[in-house]
């Protein structure tokens, strides 16, 4: 194979990877030793498994950027917190969540004697990380809005969640959508009515209610508007009470407290319903009504198999309405930006976990002879993968702090739109590059990477479902497209502004080529927004993805320059904006041009279905 190459090269190669010969005479049978395979023998090596590190203090990038965005006060005294929490997240906290994957819940229909039951199982590690959850504050910490923190409580929550999720065994799901039905109850003045709000805030572990989220039906999820069949027909005795008929196909964490739901109300003198988005409208449940709650079947999954994911049947359910009637999209809104800022936190901490696990598991493997650290093309690939971790991060920590500003009454008007394009494309960007980067780190454990047993597996499984809940890449790339025109192009101008200011602000003398190819990024993207709105459509992942990539690179930028950077944040910067395409081909000048991007369709529709024909096929999948 190495026959064609000159020697210069061949050699180093070849040393590099040196051939072991064992001769005939290398074993003496005849020794008091003996052979070491044999029997019950297995010979005398084990290799060391990675281990977990204390999640905060190992993540450097984390602390340096809370360091940075924090008020000097706040981050001395949040950082104890974060210091101890993620202390727990690598042991009590861990074995926990892995109890949960290694005893996923079940649906128990009656007993033996046939006395009906009509409830989900889960394991006791399951309702501790409940308790857990509510201690810590999980949820709470963003609603206390403590003094002391600020107007960041928002960030630190975030912070914290960001922290759990890769120990929390998917009960980070169930909290995201209780932190998003409760942001769902403020936002909707239900504050000081009843006891949901005060339970879905509350840290009392006896107190604490989780809420489900039953948006999607069997004709889909993201198209709520054409998919949603649920009827809601009002109690005649109480004004704001309906009764829910309806069937509901992929209802996550079926074992909450309550649940937010859409329905359409039918109208009690015609008795029909308004078709579209403007017929919908949100409702509360409280799921403990067996009577009128079926369980038909829990979803078998490829992960996220801690989480009990249901189909469920409405019959006469008693809910309560909260948004104004037909108005339930636009009340969903609020709940949105809260679940896909926790969906892009999984993302980004589960590329931090698969990163965390394989540089320490560089220090322990020895293939060829040397440790696999001191191999540099796995270090470089270990280096590629945290770059995509920090460009994640950065753009999830911005989300939080814009959020913090929100919710805190700080906000400029140009913050609030920023916010308004960020959380779609957050959300789209974090979870397809998470797919990229657990992969390559369930590939740096080799065979291992591959073995359930290890616990590495269950990572990229539970990672899989980032880019699909909450609006798939797609879906997602449109939302932002919706942004542009409903703000009539003002979310790009706070886009433009926010990168404006890293520019201004960057006085590194060192880093002036990476504001200029910054400055040449934005200009490009903006362009073509402004002169090719026609073709938007068509290119909306590439453009969604050139923000994504380039806001990240602004704000890699911003913390490079920061007083406090070290070696490595000034590399990150450097390598994301100078070794990276940061915006696709497909939108580049001359791609614009060329008179036959018209026709690009058709031949994107010759090339997917060139030899289908519905004569050839044959049976359907399962």
């Amino acid at each position: 194979m190495f026959s064609v190459l000159p020697k210069k090269i061949v050699s180093p190669v070849l040393n590099s990877f040196p051939i072991r010969y064992v001769s005939s005479t290398s074993i003496n049978c005849n020794t008091a030793i003996g052979i070491p395979f044999a029997k019950a023998k297995e010979g005398s090596f084990v290799q060391d498994a990675p281990h977990l590190e204390n999640s905060f203090e190992g993540d450097a990038f984390l602390k340096r950027n809370l360091e940075r965005i924090l008020p000097n006060n706040v981050y001395s005294d949040v950082k104890k917190e974060l210091s101890a929490f993620g202390a727990r997240v690598a042991t009590d906290i861990y074995k926990l969540g892995r109890e949960c994957e290694l005893s996923p819940p079940y649906m128990k229909l009656q007993d033996a004697w046939a006395n009906p039951h009509n409830r989900v199982v889960t394991c006791e590690s399951w309702k501790e990380l409940k308790r857990v959850s509510a201690r810590e504050g999980m949820v709470a910490l963003a609603y206390e809005r403590n003094p002391k923190h600020q107007g960041f409580s928002r960030f630190i929550q975030m912070s914290k969640n960001y922290l759990f999720y890769p120990s929390s065994g998917l009960y980070s799901c169930p909290l995201a959508m209780t932190d998003g039905a409760a942001k769902t109850l403020e936002v909707s003045g239900f504050k000081d009515h009843g006891g949901a709000y005060k339970n879905l805030t509350s840290r009392d572990p006896e107190r604490f209610w989780t809420s489900g989220q039953w948006m999607t039906e069997k004709r889909g999820g993201s198209d709520v508007a054409g998919g949603t069949e649920t009827l809601a027909v009002q109690d005649p005795n109480f004004r704001n009470m309906y009764k829910l008929y309806g069937y509901k196909f992929f209802s996550s964490a079926t074992d909450a407290d309550v649940a937010l739901t859409l329905a359409r109300v039918v109208d009690p003198a015609t008795g029909k319903t308004t078709a579209g988005t403007r017929g919908l409208s949100l409702f509360l449940v409280h799921v403990d009504q067996p009577s009128n709650l079926h369980l038909i079947r829990l979803k078998e999954k490829l992960g996220t198999k801690q989480l009990p994911t249901g189909e469920l049947l409405l019959d006469g359910m008693n809910a309560e309405l909260l948004s104004e009637p037909g108005r339930g999209v636009a009340s969903i809104s609020h709940m949105l930006n809260i679940t896909r800022l926790h969906n892009a936190s999984a993302s980004v901490s589960a590329m931090r976990r698969i990163i965390s696990l394989a540089r320490d598991y560089s220090n322990r493997r020895i293939a060829f002879g040397k440790t696999i650290r001191n191999h540099p093309l796995h270090v470089r690939t270990l280096a590629d993968m945290e770059l995509e971790c920090r460009a994640g991060f950065v753009l999830f920590a911005e989300a939080a702090r814009l959020l913090s500003l929100e919710e805190s009454g700080a906000a400029s008007n140009d913050q609030q739109q920023l916010l308004r394009l960020l959380l779609p494309l957050l959300k789209l960007y974090t979870g397809k590059q998470c797919i990229k980067v657990v992969s390559e780190g369930v590939e740096s454990f080799g065979g291992q990477g591959y073995m359930e047993d290890t616990g590495i597996p269950v990572i990229l499984r539970d990672a899989q479902v980032t880019p699909i809940w909450e609006g798939t890449t797609n879906i997602l790339s449109l939302d932002v497209l919706r942004a542009v025109a409903k703000t009539e192009g003002q979310v790009l101008v706070a886009y433009y502004q926010r990168i404006q200011g890293v520019l201004d602000s960057s006085v590194n003398p060192s880093l002036s080529e990476c504001c200029s190819l910054l400055e040449q990024y934005r200009s490009q993207l903006i362009s073509f927004a402004q002169n090719n709105s026609d073709q938007l459509e068509y290119v909306a992942r590439d453009f969604s993805f050139g923000l994504a990539r380039t806001l990240a690179g602004a704000l890699l930028l911003e913390h490079a320059s920061w007083s406090g950077a070290v070696e490595s944040d000034v590399a990150a910067a450097e390598r994301w904006l100078r070794q990276r395409d940061l915006v696709a081909q497909s939108l580049a000048v001359e791609q614009i041009c060329n008179p036959s991007v018209t026709s690009i369709q058709k031949l994107d529709e010759a090339l997917v279905f060139d030899g289908y024909d519905a004569k050839n096929l044959l049976s359907p999948l399962f």
